[in-house]
């Protein structure tokens, strides 16, 4: 579990670095060259490409981590994380090279992506199936690391930021927190390095009789699974809309609207830390009452919680941003978001579970790629209006209601049984939902 949380934190504080810097620098560093609401559009375009490229993280990742164990891709995919951070952090800027940097910013961005694209899986993978109780709750740890990152970049980015003033910021301080990621990264292998080979990984490793024999975990995973496929995309992707909309766009968002850079960080953090205590809490009771139970009324809440952020944000209020994002990341995202380790580990069987898992959450990730720029581009046409904002939150909310509810219940399955899959689990989960 410590493997997996530290290795999680590092991961996402890189890569979570990156989205608080594409929405308060990289439109000056980078896009200098364009208008302010072009440049923070294509500051936050950048930010996409990350998201873009996880799921390509996730198939090729998840290929070898079937194949090979979770471990071994777990270490290669935090020296990728941590090299690409830290050169993101020696880049030069738009002043310096012109249009070959924020083509190089992509490049690293794209790398990024790949690299947490086939982090997620394999660390929820470690704690799940070393797990032999209270699987919701000990998973849950992986997913905790997200806003344990943006805690950790947030107070980076403070630090760094109260202590230059804006220009010396702009011009090398917004740099410092990247290059750090060196040190994370050695203290990240340190404890990664010890950690042995999950034991139902190994089962099924010595019971497979033919290595040869067998389609790669992708071609099963559309072959076998392709219905928990499709529903772990649906189920997740309320919950990555939502998150980047709270820790980016929103971000970018009251910024605009006046409050001090520093004020809109301090809420962030709070939210963040408190979101922790949400995501291992949600996840825990997940392990008493069922897993979709609790990601429904996440859901349900979150689409609500929409039509308050904003109007709370106009009001100019200090407290109002804070309840405001509090609200957000730290009540109603964490109950839709922190039973994903299990629910996902859980819909795979052993032999596909890492392809399966990442997959599915990737591309659900997606999602939160596309909102901020999509969002930031639908309030400068409509001149700083938000309630379409809203109702596209609450849309994808909505899909993850419907997901969750066609999918079977979960909590009580040992990970060494085949999950069901065909046309008619549907009516099979009904039947043992209502047995249950």
């Amino acid at each position: 579990m410590l493997s997996s949380y530290l290795g999680s934190v590092i991961e996402y504080y890189d890569f979570l670095l990156y989205a608080t810097a594409s929405a308060l620098v990289f439109n000056k560093v980078f896009f200098s060259s364009l208008d302010p609401l072009a440049g923070t559009v294509a500051s936050l375009g950048t930010f996409t490409t990350g998201y873009l490229a996880r799921p390509l993280g996730g198939i090729v990742f998840g290929h070898f981590g079937d194949r090979l164990g979770r471990k071994r891709m777990l270490v290669v995919t935090m020296v990728l994380m941590g090299v690409a951070s830290t050169l993101i952090g020696l880049l030069p800027t738009y002043d310096h090279i012109g249009v070959w940097a924020p083509i190089l910013l992509v490049v690293l961005r794209v790398l990024q992506g790949v690299a947490v694209g086939g982090e997620w899986g394999g660390a929820v993978l470690m704690s799940a199936e070393h797990a032999t109780s209270r699987r919701g709750m000990w998973a849950s740890f992986t997913n905790a690391g997200a806003p344990s990152g943006m805690v950790v970049s947030t107070l980076v980015l403070t630090l760094t930021s109260s202590a230059t003033s804006e220009d010396q910021f702009l011009s090398w301080g917004w740099r410092v927190p990247f290059l750090l990621s060196v040190l994370l990264l050695v203290l990240g292998l340190f404890v990664r390095l010890k950690v042995e080979e999950t034991p139902v990984f190994a089962e099924a490793e010595a019971a497979r009789a033919s290595r040869a024999a067998e389609a790669p975990p992708l071609l099963e995973v559309l072959r076998r699974h392709p219905r928990n496929l499709l529903l772990a995309v649906g189920v997740g992707f309320g919950a990555f809309v939502a998150q980047a909309t709270l820790t980016t766009f929103l971000i970018s968002y009251a910024v605009d609207a006046g409050f001090p850079r520093q004020t809109v960080l301090n809420a962030l953090t709070l939210s963040s830390v408190l979101a922790v205590v949400g995501i291992v809490g949600y996840s825990a009771l997940s392990d008493r009452i069922g897993r979709r139970p609790v990601v429904l009324a996440g859901a349900i809440a979150m689409a609500v919680v929409a039509f308050l952020l904003f109007p709370m944000v106009d009001s100019g209020s200090v407290v109002l941003l804070t309840v405001a994002v509090v609200l957000g990341q730290s009540v109603a995202h964490p109950a839709m978001y922190g039973p994903l380790a299990a629910l996902y580990s859980e819909m795979f069987g052993t032999r596909t579970r890492y392809t399966g898992a990442s997959l599915g959450y990737q591309i659900s990730a997606t999602g939160a790629g596309f909102a901020p720029v999509l969002f930031a581009s639908m309030t400068g046409a409509s001149g700083g209006g938000t309630v379409g904002v809203s109702v596209l939150i609450a849309l994808a909310c909505v899909i993850t209601v419907v997901c969750v509810l066609v999918a079977r219940e979960s909590h009580r399955l040992d990970l060494t049984e085949e999950p069901q899959e065909s046309a008619g689990a549907v009516g099979r989960s009904a039947a043992e939902g209502a047995a249950g």
